[in-house]
């Protein structure tokens, strides 16, 4: 089993090389166009949460991302090290966002909780957090 590891810089840029780079990367196990274009969505979504909400934009902070897959299964986490989420319970519910005036619409974990067959949220306040996923990518 090989793993990919990506360690990127919290820049609005390398959101799209993130989701990108998994797609091709599934594309080994001949997933549909539909399975590949939601996981892309999806690395979006985790991505630009990261970006905005852990970072606050901050271009020092920094993106882990790992995928793998098994048995036919994409397995990815993508976490930050940034604020925090102080009620992750919270932030999984729909229209819930800390960026109002920003005018972001609440809908990231929703958005990948419907392109994706698992979504787990883990965080600590000041320490960052990390959002694994799972996609089925054929049978």
């Amino acid at each position: 089993m090989d793993i990919l590891n990506i360690k990127v810089n919290a820049l609005s840029a390398n959101e799209s090389f993130l989701r990108s780079t998994v797609g091709a990367y599934c594309t080994r196990t001949n997933p549909s166009i539909e399975t590949i274009s939601d996981i892309k969505t999806a690395i979006s979504e985790a991505v630009t949460n990261a970006i905005v909400h852990g970072y606050s934009g901050d271009i020092k902070g920094i993106i882990d991302l790992s995928a793998k897959i098994e048995d036919n299964v994409l397995y990815v986490t993508i976490s930050d090290y940034g604020k925090g989420i102080s009620n992750v319970e919270q932030a999984l519910q729909d229209f819930y966002t800390t960026k109002a005036d920003e005018e972001r619409s609440g809908l990231g974990f929703t958005i990948m909780q419907s392109f994706m067959d698992t979504l787990e949220v883990s965080s600590i306040l000041g320490e960052g957090t990390s959002v694994k996923m799972s996609k089925r990518l054929v049978g």
